[in-house]
């Protein structure tokens, strides 16, 4: 990938969420940043792992999951080019959880001694960056609703539904068709059902002619009927400076 291009999601994607002009966020565009690329299932960072830099995924999907003693997994998030899913490693030394390549991945390294220079230097862009953390702690309060409270063929449709509209805000979900690169296994935990059920749901799905899933792409088949099963509303994503 072309290192100029590395900061092109991250871009779009702030100038979505703050109102900010491509003229304001260039600064994003000049930082340093090592360019490494990663295999599908693996580790960028682990659980007890003390980074010193922060990833922007600039192609591809990366995960953060727990795992409990007895070795079962929870997806907690699904992350998408322009995301910067570990900025928490900033201010908190020691991982909590791990995050992981789910496909073939590129990502751009930051140093955290770099971030932290920039915040000081610009203080709005480090406003910038706090509101995309505060996002990202309202998309875990609607992830553990949406596990807790909303029966399976719901709670899959709303992933799939907040997934596709982050996936637009950076160019890369158009019409009624996404990627979405999620074994039934790891569609299961991120759903917090076994694969068994999540393959059940799925099949429910399809056959109601809601929507599909296969091979790694999801098509929305009935849109009305998609938005009223996944209840979903968009709001706590905040992709609008006036959200």
């Amino acid at each position: 990938m072309d290192p100029r291009s590395i900061t092109d999601a991250l871009v779009r994607r702030m100038r979505a969420i703050s109102g900010k002009t491509e003229e304001e966020l260039q600064v994003l565009r000049g930082l340093p940043i090592t360019v490494k690329a990663f295999r599908p299932d693996q580790a960028v960072v682990r659980e007890g792992d003390r980074p010193t830099e922060c990833c922007l995924i600039a192609a591809g999907f990366c995960l953060r999951s727990k795992t409990t003693s007895s070795g079962q997994q929870q997806i907690l998030s699904i992350h998408i080019p322009g995301e910067i899913p570990d900025l928490q490693s900033l201010y908190l030394q020691v991982m909590d959880h791990d995050l992981v390549a789910l496909t073939n991945c590129t990502l751009g390294l930051i140093s955290h001694a770099v971030v932290r220079q920039l915040f000081r230097r610009q203080p709005e862009i480090a406003e910038m960056f706090w509101r995309d953390t505060l996002i990202d702690a309202a998309m875990f309060r609607e992830w553990l609703v949406n596990i807790g409270q909303r029966p399976a063929p719901s709670r899959l449709a709303h992933i799939l539904a907040e997934l596709r509209d982050r996936l637009r805000v950076v160019g890369l979900a158009d019409g009624d068709s996404f990627e979405m690169p999620l074994t039934q296994e790891r569609i299961g935990e991120a759903m917090g059902v076994t694969a068994i059920h999540a393959n059940r749901v799925i099949k429910q799905l399809r056959a109601d002619k809601i929507v599909d899933v296969h091979r790694g792409q999801v098509t929305i088949l009935d849109e009305a009927k998609f938005q009223e099963l996944a209840d979903f509303d968009a709001r706590y994503l905040h992709q609008s400076p006036t959200l």
